[in-house]
């Protein structure tokens, strides 16, 4: 699997261009808009979030990519991010995207906790569910505006 390299991104990580765009997200423990932009070069994917969960308004802005330390001669394998949120929270995810289906592990893939939603053939939504260990979570589906 190639990483990308100084001349552009790799194929798996444009995959997630499906996401990019504006999306109303609800479910019925959450409910408000986000937005996917790809980071000059295309390297990155920026996630801007306004919802309102659980009570809680979230504002947040999420980076996604391979992480590429100073001097690493090649990006990590994984697909990653790092939420930052209004309230000075801090999120890790890994992202996976196999056919129609994305998972968003939270913290490392394979964790108890993740994100499993599936796109329509047309790419104008996402249903599923996040999962959280001992039977929590939530259902949500994202609409593309």
């Amino acid at each position: 699997m190639s990483t990308g390299t100084e001349h552009g991104p790799d194929a798996e990580l444009r995959r997630l261009d499906r996401l990019t765009g504006a999306w109303r997200v609800r479910g019925p423990e959450v409910e408000g808009e986000i937005r996917y932009e790809w980071m000059a070069g295309g390297f990155f994917l920026i996630q801007h979030v306004e919802l309102h969960q659980y009570g809680q308004h979230i504002r947040g802005l999420e980076i996604i990519g391979r992480e590429r330390p100073f001097g690493a001669e090649a990006p990590a394998p994984d697909i990653t991010s790092r939420f930052y949120d209004s309230a000075g929270n801090t999120f890790d995810y890994v992202y996976e995207l196999e056919g129609d289906t994305l998972t968003i592990w939270a913290g490392e893939k394979g964790s108890p906790a993740y994100y499993r939603g599936v796109f329509t053939e047309d790419d104008r939504s996402n249903a599923g569910a996040w999962v959280y260990p001992g039977g929590g979570g939530y259902e949500s589906t994202m609409t593309r505006l």
